[in-house]
């Protein structure tokens, strides 16, 4: 499966996307009691955001994704940090059959997915987890804040009607934060047999304009990235058009849903 996420956006994503709070991490760690006996799955883990940081809480992670450049970098990334307990897999969420082959029936856990759902079908997926989960184990979704172009801010508005100009599109996608599509997960969690629970949390950071669009051309698949020799132009255009909007503060909901698995 091809996202185009692979070559430089491996690198722009991991650079400029958001790691998660430590209350999150601490959060997923009492709701499902893991400690240094757990194995934990956590799917399209992307460069390791997510799964990194829940390492030192288990005996090992597992990290899947589709995309091999992801892979080596949340590899690498791991090794800098001396976290050396994650497997780094290729493959997807309707590869999780096949794993429960591979680990002979042992139970797992956690299945985390952080900001990735969107790619995944969810009815399948948390049909699929259930079997995998030891007693007390659990699914934990999380919508790490909002796309840069959907925010409410006058940087945000800006920045939307910018991308409409230059993609000829209106920048759109939730990439499932948005309420309805949480309610979606949240009830199919439910009718799949899990105790479902929420856990919010809210900060505020400043973007510096690097930042900002860097978060931009993270998002984009490789085969629409500006070429090297394009992006001075885009990077002196947006920052007129958003220099009189600075500071860039960014509000950020972390919303995670932790559906526990019902004995």
């Amino acid at each position: 499966m091809d996202l185009g996420f692979g070559g430089e956006i491996a690198d722009l994503y991991h650079q400029y996307r958001r790691g998660y709070p430590s209350g999150l991490i601490d959060a997923c760690v009492d709701a499902f009691s893991l400690n240094g006996d757990d194995l934990v799955i956590d799917l399209g883990c992307g460069t390791g955001q997510l799964a990194t940081p829940i390492a030192p809480h288990v005996r090992a992670v597992i990290g899947l994704d589709p995309e091999p450049d992801m892979l080596a970098r949340a590899h690498s990334a791991a090794q800098d940090q001396g976290v050396t307990n994650v497997a780094w897999m290729l493959g997807s969420d309707s590869d999780l059959p096949l794993l429960r082959s591979l680990l002979a029936e042992q139970p797992v856990g956690a299945v985390t997915i952080g900001q990735a759902l969107h790619w995944m079908d969810h009815e399948a997926l948390f049909a699929a987890i259930g079997p995998l989960l030891r007693p007390g184990g659990g699914v934990m979704v999380v919508a790490n804040g909002i796309p840069l172009w959907l925010q409410d801010s006058d940087w945000s508005r800006a920045l939307r009607e910018w991308l409409s100009d230059w993609s000829g599109a209106r920048p759109a996608n939730s990439c499932g934060t948005d309420n309805a599509t949480q309610q979606r997960y949240r009830q199919s969690l439910t009718a799949n047999g899990f105790e479902v629970s929420k856990v919010e949390l809210d900060y505020a950071d400043e973007l510096d304009f690097d930042h900002l669009l860097g978060g931009v051309y993270s998002a984009l698949p490789v085969d629409r990235l500006p070429s090297p020799k394009e992006r001075p132009q885009i990077a002196a255009e947006l920052r007129e058009v958003l220099h009189p909007y600075r500071p860039y503060i960014e509000q950020v909901p972390v919303r995670a849903l932790l559906g526990t698995k019902v004995a």
